[in-house]
């Protein structure tokens, strides 16, 4: 039933062959998307301008095709990928990159390009009317993603201009990155950050996944050119801070390009981790003194380099099994997803929160937060609510298979898309569109910010229905 309301509308794979393998082409840029003025913050409820950057932040994009023919002049398909310090992909950001890709790259289908978040919490604010900010002494939101989408797309343009012939490898180990970020409690609550040292502490609500899954990329002078790397927790290390920065992925650049170069290329992407974090529930202070005793480093430096470790122990692996000839195939989808059904009880607790704060212009936020739960209510009730339209990007690349999301996806369904996936490895990168959470059924019904009506669109309903077609679109590139 629920499977014949929501149809795809597909975008056709250009170039489509039947043909296993083929030449792969490849190029990669890095761009600083860091604003040289003070900007706003996005991430957290209150206004933070940031006055100066503590690290700068980047968007690093790899261009692959496919060919075939004596000549390799048979274009089998073809994508980009960006990512993207940012704490999400807002609503008409892709848009304006592909608008500006267009008329500089006519032999390129800008469908096939997906930008994708590492979730850091100290990126600057890319839409108006979100924050009650200042008029003046700050790059305005508009301002920040007009220059910035275009720094995007001159990565992506010299990205493709610099495909050429190259090698590709994956491997995957393990870090104890993301940590569930979601006590639940004896009366049936759960918290998200709430305490674990109290009588009714009853567990960790759900999933981890310790996988680290990497692709890398050479050139035929076996130059390591880029590298993809998969970690399913979000960069939330200093998510609390007022200046830019690109949390636990800096100081990952950094000792990677250290050890493999300074034109090393590194993508970035979040796997389904909306429920966890980077910060242990239990045993902080446990860590706390192994991290004064190993030196007195600091958590962020902590897990960078349970980051780098991991790439490094795949790196060895996978560099024993380097392809030149891959399959490679990209779709792309629009998935019609049922929005999470608001209930009466919803409508009236949201709305009586939106009264507190409707004459606040310092609230703008959670007046924001609790009236689209009223509004939804309203468009539900007419019956004028259309489904969520989500962009699904799927590929395969050799046993690779590749999905892409808008959400903070809960672990689980991450888990649930790799245990069913016809790849080898599977790598899932959230957070390729505006980002609201997607909680599981039993996180719903625990409640708590992150699964409560006003922190999702999408229930676990949708969630589901994600899953069942993520995996669908997979099998379809292996059986072709």
């Amino acid at each position: 039933m629920i499977l014949r309301l929501f149809l795809f509308l597909f975008t056709p794979v250009l170039f489509a062959t039947a043909l296993p393998a083929a030449e792969l082409h490849l190029g990669a840029a890095t761009v600083n998307i860091t604003p040289d003025e003070p900007v706003a913050l996005s991430g957290q409820r209150r206004v933070r301008i940031s006055q100066k950057p503590e690290t700068p932040i980047f968007a690093s994009a790899l261009a692959l095709e496919s060919r075939k023919g004596d000549k390799g002049d048979t274009v089998i398909d073809q994508a980009i990928f960006v990512s993207c310090d940012l704490v999400a992909i807002r609503q008409g950001i892709l848009d304006k990159v592909r608008e500006k890709i267009a008329p500089r790259l006519p032999d390129f289908a800008v469908e096939k390009i997906f930008l994708s978040a590492t979730h850091t919490h100290t990126a600057p604010v890319m839409l108006e009317g979100r924050y009650a900010l200042p008029s003046e002494g700050i790059m305005q939101p508009a301002v920040y993603a007009d220059w910035m989408t275009s720094q995007i797309a001159d990565a992506a343009v010299a990205a493709w201009e610099k495909r050429a012939r190259g090698k590709v490898a994956w491997g995957q180990s393990t870090a104890v990155i993301a940590q569930n970020r979601r006590p639940f409690y004896a009366d049936g609550t759960a918290v998200m950050y709430g305490k674990t040292d109290t009588a009714d502490f009853r567990g960790i609500e759900g999933q981890e996944d310790h996988s680290v899954d990497v692709l890398y990329f050479w050139d035929q002078a076996d130059t390591l050119v880029a590298t993809v790397i998969n970690v399913p927790c979000p960069a939330q290390e200093v998510e609390g801070g007022s200046s830019i920065n690109a949390d636990f992925w800096d100081p990952v650049r950094r000792k990677l390009r250290e050890n493999h170069g300074d034109d090393l290329h590194i993508l970035a992407w979040t796997g389904a981790g909306g429920d966890v974090v980077p910060r242990p529930m239990i045993n902080r202070a446990a860590e706390a003194r192994m991290r004064k005793l190993r030196g007195g480093i600091t958590r962020l430096e902590e897990v960078s380099d349970r980051v780098v470790r991991a790439w490094e122990e795949a790196y060895e692996g996978a560099k024993n099994d380097i392809r030149e000839e891959v399959a490679f195939r990209h779709a792309v989808k629009t998935l019609a997803l049922p929005y999470r059904k608001v209930t009466p009880e919803e409508r009236e607790a949201a709305a009586k929160e939106a009264i507190k704060y409707q004459n606040d212009p310092a609230q703008k936020w959670n007046l924001r937060w609790n009236q689209g739960v009223v509004d939804r209510y309203e468009a539900q009730q007419a019956g004028t609510q259309e489904p969520y339209e989500m962009e699904l990007h799927v590929l395969r690349l050799g046993d690779v298979a590749i999905a892409t999301n808008h959400f903070e996806l809960y672990t689980d369904y991450g888990i649930q898309m790799k245990a069913r996936s016809p790849g080898i490895q599977s790598f899932i990168a959230q957070l390729s569109g505006p980002g609201s959470y997607l909680p599981t059924e039993r996180a719903a019904g625990h409640g708590g910010y992150g699964a409560v009506i006003q922190s999702s669109q999408i229930g676990p309903e949708g969630g589901q229905v994600l899953v069942e077609e993520t995996v669908a679109a997979w099998k379809k590139l292996w059986a072709e």
